[in-house]
């Protein structure tokens, strides 16, 4: 399988680990967008339960934390992330009230309606879209909130290449009016939808990359799946640039029924 049309999910694990490990997020975003995400929120409290799911190194979590009251969660698979997500919460003096834990999105460790906040920005992917509204729904209570980001098609239509790429590494990538309509089929009243800029795929995930690069394939010379790793990311870095026009993240905002 050519490297460019290989998925980031055939590549080991650890690798992946490693690699992202390295930056404040692991995904396109940014303090800007979370901030205004959360502005569409109301009624958090001290006693408030949030949970960021797939959050990485807390990049996001952390801004989250400094801008919100209650008591947040981070849950990732990986943990060597939720190591880092921990140390980044006492570097801040968060952590009395924002703690990482290691588990998956689909045996999420919550009560029924427990939480008042989900948040996921640029993870939800790894269960589905779909599939996380619907099964993540009884963990919050009534009138609770959910705030995801997700890739979406900006266009109806779209060049092959790129079209061919995304329907390759996430299948149920679709327009924003369609996954509006999924979250309201899925309990959700659809309270904000927006799309992320430009600069948060750009300045924020692509460009830090740059620099990690060759110290990474320095260090694991050689490594098939390393080289791989990479040459993927600058792959979707060049298609970015060549088709943004017709895709991006989007935040999606809703608050259950």
């Amino acid at each position: 399988m050519n490297s460019e049309n290989q998925s980031i999910h055939q590549i080991d694990f650890d690798l992946i680990c490693e690699y992202f490990s390295n930056f404040e997020r692991q995904g396109p975003g940014s303090p800007d967008v979370t901030i205004k995400a959360l502005s569409f929120i109301d009624n958090l409290t001290d006693e408030s339960r949030i949970t960021d799911i797939g959050c990485g190194t807390g990049g996001q979590t952390m801004v989250l934390a400094q801008n919100a009251p209650g008591r947040i969660t981070g849950i990732d698979l990986f943990p060597k992330f939720i190591e880092l997500f921990n140390a980044n919460a006492r570097k801040l003096n968060l952590q009395d009230r924002v703690e990482g834990i290691t588990g998956s999105m689909d045996k999420l460790p919550f009560q029924d309606e427990e939480l008042d906040l989900i948040w996921c920005e640029g993870a939800i992917y790894n269960i589905g879209f779909e599939r996380g509204l619907n099964e993540w729904r009884k963990f919050l209570k009534k009138r609770g909130y959910i705030a995801v980001s997700e890739i979406a098609w900006f266009t109806e239509e779209r060049p092959e290449e790129i079209n061919r790429f995304w329907l390759d590494a996430y299948a149920e990538i679709d327009t924003i009016p369609k996954k509006v309509a999924q979250m309201q089929k899925a309990g959700y009243l659809p309270v904000a939808t927006f799309i992320l800029p430009e600069y948060c795929w750009t300045v924020n995930y692509y460009e830090p990359q740059v620099s990690i690069q060759e110290a990474f394939l320095e260090r694991y010379k050689g490594n098939k799946a390393a080289e791989d790793l990479v040459a993927f990311q600058r792959h979707e870095a060049e298609l970015y640039r060549k088709y943004k026009e017709y895709y991006g993240y989007v935040f999606y905002i809703g608050r259950k029924i």
